[in-house]
């Protein structure tokens, strides 16, 4: 009888991971992606099924670098376990990759994030080489003639893992490499060159030389890669594999050793005369990204969301299930604050998240809205990646030490917790870019205070809120020291007008009571007295069963 075991709480597996999680789905209709609820709910499952094995796995066997073959000959290639595959292709088929490229209909970007969302909480490793491919397509678009051969690569449904040429395959994948050592954020301190063949120009071709830092996804296909002209820096679309089906001087020189996103490979790679093609103008590289980057920048909020959201889901349930000094964890009054307050900033990061998607669509057609998405994408991703880390720390504490065990899936969340704060501009890169937006477009800022306003009236301590946000803002002394704090601020009301608007009335009373009246303590779990806590909690605790 020594092994019998009591007072455990049963797995969390086997259920619908978007079907349980009332936020997502009622943000999934009313950001427009209604019509895709089957279709999220299946991934849900998936997610929430077989899929979680997978990431276990693809983590216990991380990527292997194989430069070389057994002959002695420069191949360049990853080594992935099988069921990083297996999430790879459940990504792809499902077009989480693709989805407002191939049908660009309303609440396209919405119905991506909700797959993105739920697919991640299984193993978020795969998201890389499928945000980047995502992302890549808006800016090869800048090069019309380039974008009409791989377009169709990228946005198929069919996932090719092969290492053959793109012309061959069913299916491509791109990654990308800007940074390198002397500059990491400051991109234009690169020292990449790019000389032209046959004349060069946009959409001509270039052989680039150089080392990056941090080349994503090195088994894609191909990748976007900033490297300096004679004009300055350009952007360039750079294949694994020249034109005459040759490899190119593409070169592995080692795979990073990640403190989390173990199951990706990340590498430093050589470019030893590359053959590559430019997109865009020449010496306007970064203009040319930055259409990547912004798609990219809203996977960072996807992934933060998806992360808190996995550990809100792990706490409510040990917490429903497991018993300590004559109750349930989930009836004590001090754990329904924690439990409650991890909920509540689940919640904010769900509907910022799914409001931030639906102005990425709404932004094909209303300039407005492009530039609400410019403004807002900075702000939701400076805070909400910010936020991921002390969420799912707080959520493994409430496991005891069963959440340090890796068994937990915790450990591996929580060390996935810190990289969409640091990938795509850590957080006083965003806060300056946040600046930059509002100096040289003013009408960005309005267009976020005009979503913000459609909450005014609904509470005072967000009207009040928001009145002093704004007086703050008029003051331009010392700007950059405050930028933080004017950016948390930023975020704040925004999540705030979307939770009045939209979340039940005790979740909106303890963000606005906490986040925005200043009475709030420096830890999760300090949520003043009255709020209904124990009621935002079990409607955050997924049921099985």
């Amino acid at each position: 009888m020594t092994h019998e075991v009591v007072n455990q709480p049963p797995p969390l597996e086997g259920y619908d991971m978007f079907s349980q999680d009332r936020a997502l789905a009622a943000a999934l209709d009313r950001e427009g992606a209604g019509w895709a609820r089957s279709q999220v709910a299946e991934v849900g499952a998936l997610a929430g099924g077989v899929a979680l094995g997978w990431g276990v796995q693809a983590n216990a066997s991380p990527p292997v670098l194989r430069t070389h073959d057994r002959f002695g000959n420069r191949i360049d290639e990853v080594e992935f376990h099988p069921a990083w595959h297996m999430l790879m292709e459940a990504a792809v088929t499902r077009g989480l990759h693709a989805l407002p490229w191939r049908a660009p209909r309303e609440g396209a970007h919405v119905a991506r994030a909700a797959l993105f969302f739920v697919l991640s909480q299984a193993e978020a490793g795969f998201g890389c080489p499928i945000s980047m491919t995502y992302s890549a397509v808006p800016a090869l678009r800048h090069q019309p003639d380039v974008a009409a051969e791989w377009e169709p690569r990228l946005t198929s449904l069919e996932y090719d893992p092969r290492m053959v040429p793109a012309a061959q395959k069913r299916g491509a994948l791109s990654g990308m490499a800007m940074t390198e050592k002397q500059g990491g954020s400051d991109v234009r301190a690169n020292t990449t060159r790019a000389i032209p063949v046959n004349g060069g120009g946009p959409g001509g071709e270039y052989l680039v030389t150089g080392h990056k830092w941090f080349c994503s996804a090195p088994m894609c296909d191909m990748f976007l890669v900033l490297a300096k002209t004679d004009r300055g820096l350009s952007c360039f679309l750079l294949p694994r594999w020249t034109p005459d089906g040759v490899r190119n001087r593409f070169h592995l020189q080692r795979l990073k050793d990640k403190l989390g996103n173990r199951s990706n490979a990340s590498s430093e790679v050589e470019f030893d005369g590359a053959w590559a093609r430019m997109i865009g103008e020449e010496g306007r590289g970064v203009t040319t990204i930055i259409e990547m980057v912004n798609h990219t920048r809203l996977d960072c909020v996807i992934g933060s969301s998806s992360a808190m959201r996995h550990a809100v889901a792990q706490a409510t349930h040990h917490a429903a299930h497991r018993a300590a000094f004559g109750r349930r964890l989930s009836e004590q009054p001090l754990m329904q604050n924690v439990l409650a307050d991890l909920a509540v900033e689940s919640e904010a990061a769900t509907v910022a998240m799914m409001r931030l998607a639906r102005a990425y669509d709404e932004g094909r057609q209303d300039q407005a809205q492009r530039t609400f998405a410019r403004l807002a994408t900075a702000v939701v991703k400076y805070w909400v990646c910010k936020r991921a880390p002390a969420v799912v720390g707080e959520a493994l504490e409430c496991l005891g030490g069963s959440g340090y065990v890796e068994e937990s899936l915790l450990p591996r969340l929580y060390r996935e917790a810190p990289l969409m704060s640091i990938w795509e501009g850590s957080g006083n890169v965003m806060c300056l870019d946040v600046l930059r937006a509002m100096g040289r477009s003013p009408e960005a800022v309005d267009a976020f205070f005009d979503e913000i306003a459609l909450a005014r009236g609904g509470d005072a301590r967000l009207d009040r809120f928001v009145t002093d946000l704004r007086t703050e803002l008029a003051d331009f002394s010392n700007l950059e020291v405050r930028a933080r704090r004017l950016v948390e601020r930023l975020a704040l009301a925004f999540q705030g007008s979307l939770l009045v608007r939209h979340a039940a009335d005790a979740v909106a009373d303890v963000f606005c009571g906490s986040r925005l009246t200043g009475d709030y303590g420096l830890a999760l779990g300090t949520l003043p007295p009255g709020g209904d806590f124990a009621s935002i909690a079990e409607a955050a605790r997924p049921q099985i069963g």
